[in-house]
């Protein structure tokens, strides 16, 4: 008997767990939600990509590198769904030695793939960013 009991408890306390889990995850379709995720890029820089539903219905996109390095001047790419919505050149800055570009694009039906992709000029290091927003 003890041995049901316990199994009972452990699932009703892990069904409890996943609820609450779930209801306190953010939802990327609520106006104003921010979706990001960061990571790194091929040599020892860092990126960091951002979307949030404006109040025209788009997207805004956030793509930021750290270099840690001042003056590297990078090529930037912003992609929605494959196709490219801003694309130039930025320098990273100080104090930090980063670069951020911020547009926006349409939010077309569905799921949007966005891509943020900087090459580094003088090293070729090569940072890529990609984000699945739903909103």
């Amino acid at each position: 008997m003890k041995k049901t009991r316990s199994l009972l408890t452990r699932s009703a306390l892990g069904a409890i767990v996943a609820t609450s889990l779930i209801a306190a995850a953010p939802s990327a379709t609520a106006k104003g939600t921010d979706v990001r995720t960061s990571g790194t890029c091929s040599a020892h820089s860092t990126w960091k990509l951002k979307a949030k539903s404006d109040d025209n219905g788009g997207i805004e996109v956030e793509f930021e590198v750290d270099s840690n390095k001042v003056g590297q001047t990078w090529k930037v790419a912003l992609k929605d769904n494959g196709t490219t919505f801003w694309s130039g050149t930025r320098t990273t800055v100080a104090p930090s030695g980063s670069f951020t570009v911020a547009k926006r694009t349409a939010n077309r039906a569905g799921t949007d793939h966005l891509v943020g992709r900087a090459t580094n000029a003088a090293t070729g290091e090569i940072c890529r960013a990609v984000l699945n927003f739903a909103g």
